[in-house]
């Protein structure tokens, strides 16, 4: 729509219809005021905050569960890691070795 156009029937359309007594004195200034001081959104910095809580969040669910793990009880089962670790990885080696 061309916008002399539009403007033209929005200037006829007020001209018909006279102010209403029930509008307060300089309403239409007072919004006009208040318009400016409405900042409009920042997608990216809100993003940015919820991005910052995650991060602490995570940052202390990792802290809560290293003093879990460092305060819990030790449980001695007999197994030691490294030396399972270490009979599963030369396994093959050593079933080699028994072959010839």
């Amino acid at each position: 729509m061309n916008v002399t156009e539009l403007h033209r029937k929005l200037i006829a359309a007020a001209r018909v219809n006279a102010p209403d007594d029930r509008v307060s004195y300089a309403f239409e200034k007072r919004i006009m005021a208040l318009i400016p001081a409405v900042a409009p959104t920042d997608s990216v910095a809100v993003w940015v905050r919820g991005l910052w809580q995650a991060a602490v969040s995570c940052a202390v669910i990792a802290l809560l569960c290293g003093a879990w793990s460092f305060f819990s009880p030790a449980s001695n089962t007999g197994d030691d890691l490294s030396q399972n670790f270490e009979n599963t990885l030369l396994a093959s080696v050593d079933q080699g070795d028994q072959a010839q």
